[in-house]
């Protein structure tokens, strides 16, 4: 069969193929734009321009760091599903990327596995169970017996809103725990981190930044952390799961995904250049400073992992029938 007996459809396919595989083999020869969920200045928005630095100096084209803020980070995460998949338009992810779509159902507007690739995942966010200072709970077991006073009913805790990390950090602890807490959510860390501080709610998970000046000024206490492990950032700190608390584990995290086509090539040569950054040991520091833990992967590696994650948190969304307003 000849090119003038396809059908159009099939004529443009075969011709764009050679151009598409150029494209991917000169890659990269233009500006890459890095898009954050989030506004200017926060964690996620700092380490995406270490990275971009990074990325810039390796890759010889100019890494611009974009931010996209708002409806929970779907705007952000929209825009880059509909982006052209050529590796010049990245998604600095966030957890809720893989659990949105069960939050906000349609809303969201996009499925994490059909319309995204994995690239690498890039770190752990390590969260803190913290507790008001005249609490009394001096761990995580104390903490479980002071909340099943009442009937299972006592005590509250915060978040930085409905169906954040910390929001749903809080429905399994109270599931394995055996407790039921009331839900207080906060617009933000800090106002739902001085709730604590002010003796108005009882705990709270919450990132390691976050809660940094909170510790430090004796405002709040940490009884342990959410990982599976003990963390290289507090390594004092139990975990919660080791505390008694069985089968809870949480590692909010972060991580590059691209536009499902984008080519085999391309996503290679981002992930070769994000796989000498796992080497460099000043901006390992850099993350452990922002409360981070350097956490670099193969992308079949990293999209096993947000699997695993989106399927952990839509069961405990479906459980606690969390409904979001967004």
């Amino acid at each position: 069969m000849t090119l003038g007996c396809l059908r159009p459809t099939l004529l443009a396919a075969a011709l764009a193929l050679p151009i598409a595989c150029a494209q991917a083999a000169n890659y990269p020869d233009k500006p890459i734009n890095i898009i954050v969920p989030f506004s200017p200045g926060g964690v996620t928005d700092v380490m995406a321009r270490l990275v971009a630095e990074k990325l810039q100096d390796d890759l010889k084209v100019p890494v611009v760091v974009v931010n996209k803020p708002g409806a929970g980070t779907t705007i952000a995460t929209n825009y880059v599903a509909r982006s052209a998949p050529d590796g010049y338009t990245i998604l600095m992810a966030a957890s809720t990327f893989a659990v949105a779509p069960a939050l906000y159902k349609e809303k969201a507007g996009y499925d994490p596995e059909k319309d995204f690739r994995p690239v690498s995942l890039l770190a752990a966010v390590p969260h803190l169970l913290v507790v008001a200072p005249g609490l009394p709970a001096d761990n995580v077991a104390s903490l479980v017996k002071f909340l099943k006073a009442g009937d299972g009913k006592q005590g509250n805790y915060s978040s930085s809103g409905p169906g954040t990390s910390n929001h749903l950090e809080g429905e399994l602890f109270s599931t394995n725990a055996g407790v039921r807490p009331n839900h207080i959510p906060y617009r933000g860390s800090v106002p739902a981190l001085s709730a604590i501080a002010a003796g108005e709610v009882n705990f709270m998970f919450v990132d390691v930044a976050a809660a940094k000046p909170f510790l430090e000024g004796g405002k709040v206490r940490a009884l342990a952390v959410t990982t599976a492990k003990r963390s290289a950032l507090l390594p004092e700190l139990p975990t919660v799961g080791e505390s008694g608390v069985v089968n809870f584990s949480a590692t909010p995290w972060l991580g590059f995904v691209v536009p499902a086509k984008v080519p085999d090539q391309v996503v290679a040569t981002l992930g070769g250049s994000l796989a000498k950054m796992a080497e460099d040991p000043k901006l390992k520091q850099r993350f452990y400073d922002m409360g981070l833990e350097p956490s670099f992967s193969q992308p079949a590696e990293f999209g096993s992992f947000m699997a695993q994650d989106r399927a952990k948190w839509d069961a405990v969304i479906q459980q606690a029938g969390i409904v979001t307003l967004e």
